[in-house]
């Protein structure tokens, strides 16, 4: 069976030929297509039901793909659709006979056994479509398989996002019109009126920055700025277990610096309120065991997945949280620290990678709808006026891509802290006061807050 089609070979053969010979013909229904364009040239208001499915490129014939193209411009324009006038366009562009010519477009109205089965031709338009995507990545994966100077790791990552990317095209309606997306606002402003909370995201379990943001928004890229040792990691760590034991939030903790024991004993001191170093030591009291007992359960319960490898390459962290995404449904993604991961082309400068990362992570963050959190050093200096946007490691592309960014300020020796929020696009910047529990090696609210 030969693995690729050359539509060159159309010309002198039939579809049914073509496969006798062993070529794989991509998955499509002639019948289909050519149903859709019939009922469109009888019905206008069938455009309407097609473009929540269909594009011009989800037609397999190329003269089907172009008449439906010359369909919907006609209808956007305000005109009527119909044999004599789609003819006259494709005419006048030079295209009439390469689209069939004007028999073909007069046969179409005839191949429509019901007007009123529209979406259903179209549904089948769309599959066969879906399936041809993934019969072209098939092929390009195999081309790969055999190339040896291609790593299978790079393999795996591009196969993961050419299907997310056939999710992504194909999801429908391409754009709507105010009177389609009012209701659904008023519907969701009415949904959070009955709930009584200004949450529309994932709480971070600081109640005053959750007030400021309403919570971590899906699609955002976040980023939290501190200093070396002032706790960035204990705070990222303190949210993830919020969203997850408490809100039984499905979350990821992709620790690049920290093994998985080490973030597990920071999880049972916070959780059980036992001194970190006597869990780390062992020199535990009587009355600690019990507590241990009901952390490990709450624990055991948590939808937190931890990965703790150390210089992770850019294309495996993408990889596995896609995987996470799709088999573990998680909702938010933590990475411990933007500048211990690997960029995947390391022959550019220092300043270029960390926008590689960064653009890859925004882009990742939009792609699996969830919030993506990062955690990043702060490299320079800061001013009486405390650290600033300039402040953040190769800040120039994290400053563009970030939706949120959020710097944590805590004198080392203190309890007290601050997270500074220093942008937010939809929302307003400003200060929250939290306090640090050394021996537990976690953040909480102020007492006058909980």
């Amino acid at each position: 069976m030969k693995d690729h089609f050359d539509p060159g070979m159309m010309e002198n053969k039939s579809m049914k030929e073509l496969s006798l010979l062993g070529y794989r013909v991509p998955p499509h229904d002639d019948e289909a297509e050519r149903a859709v364009l019939g009922a469109l040239l009888l019905d206008k208001n069938a455009l309407e039901i097609t473009e929540k499915f269909l594009t011009g490129d989800d037609f397999y014939s190329g003269a089907n793909k172009r008449i439906y193209q010359v369909v919907g411009y006609l209808l956007h324009k305000g005109y009527v659709a119909d044999i004599i006038t789609v003819a006259a366009e494709l005419k006048k562009n030079g295209e009439l006979d390469t689209a069939g010519g004007y028999g073909y477009i007069a046969s179409l109205t005839s191949v429509v056994p019901s007007i009123a089965n529209i979406e259903y031709y179209a549904k089948i338009v769309f599959a066969c479509s879906v399936k041809r995507s993934l019969f072209k990545i098939a092929n390009l994966i195999i081309d790969k398989v055999f190339d040896e100077s291609v790593e299978y790791g790079e393999i795996l990552e591009k196969a993961q996002q050419d299907i997310f990317g056939i999710v992504e095209n194909k999801k429908g309606i391409i754009y709507k019109r105010l009177d389609k997306i009012v209701p659904l606002f008023i519907e969701k402003t009415e949904e959070r009126l009955k709930s009584g909370s200004s949450l529309t995201g994932i709480p971070s379990g600081f109640s005053k920055l959750d007030e400021l943001t309403s919570g971590f928004q899906p699609s955002d890229f976040i980023v939290i700025g501190a200093r070396p040792s002032v706790g960035k990691t204990a705070l990222a760590l303190s949210m993830a277990a919020h969203i997850a034991i408490k809100k039984k939030i499905p979350a990821a903790f992709f620790s690049l610096e920290m093994n998985d024991l080490s973030l597990v004993l920071r999880l049972f001191a916070g959780e059980s309120r036992i001194d970190a170093k006597r869990l780390k030591t062992g020199f535990l009291k009587s009355s600690d065991l019990q507590k241990m007992l009901e952390t490990a359960g709450s624990l055991y319960e948590a939808p937190l997945y931890i990965i703790d490898t150390p210089n992770m390459k850019l294309f495996d962290l993408r990889s596995q949280a896609r995987r996470l995404r799709l088999h573990e449904k998680v909702e938010i993604i933590f990475i411990d620290y933007l500048t211990l991961v690997t960029p995947d082309n390391t022959n550019l400068q220092t300043f270029d990678q960390f926008a590689e990362i960064s653009k890859s992570l925004k882009s990742l963050a939009r792609e699996l709808e969830i919030p993506i959190v990062v955690l990043s050093q702060l490299n320079r200096q800061t001013s009486e006026k405390g650290a600033q946007l300039n402040n953040i490691r190769a800040s120039g592309a994290i400053e563009q891509d970030a939706d949120l960014v959020m710097f944590l300020e805590r004198k080392l020796g203190e309890s007290e802290a601050k997270i500074n929020v220093v942008k937010q696009r939809q929302g307003e910047v400003g200060y929250v006061d939290i306090v640090f529990l050394p021996q537990y090696t976690r953040f909480e609210n102020l007492a006058k807050d909980n």
